[in-house]
């Protein structure tokens, strides 16, 4: 079975209301913050959308620290994988595993958010 193709509205609403910033700004970003930015972007969310690569905003903290939630759910999903543009999505997608909320919106207490995303089929 071919995966549904992600729209361009929905990256739109992605960059709307959480920041896209492509991976070389986050790169300069995280430089100024830290002496060696190397591991932190080794665990970063990217989305490929045509040629280029970005990283989806609900993954930082103030301050350009990961979201200690957002990095676990990552690091299961591809563990079971779900490619970076699909787990991108499902964490900005109602669930009913969540009673219809939104994954981006229960990260203080991400075990709920692991068992649904065991549940998420991307294909």
């Amino acid at each position: 079975m071919t995966p549904q193709a992600i729209s361009d509205q929905t990256w739109a609403e992605i960059r709307i209301e959480f920041t896209l910033p492509s991976l070389g700004q986050v790169h300069r970003r995280l430089s100024e913050l830290m002496e060696d930015p190397e591991p932190v972007m080794r665990e970063l969310v990217r989305v490929f959308i045509d040629a280029g690569t970005f990283c989806p905003g609900f993954q930082f903290l103030p301050g350009g620290q990961l979201h200690p939630a957002v990095t676990a759910l990552f690091r299961r999903a591809m563990e079971l994988d779900i490619p970076h543009n699909y787990f991108t999505v499902w964490m900005v997608t109602p669930s009913g595993a969540l009673a219809g909320g939104r994954p981006v919106d229960h990260l203080k207490d991400p075990t709920p958010l692991l068992l649904a995303l065991e549940t998420f089929r991307w294909r």
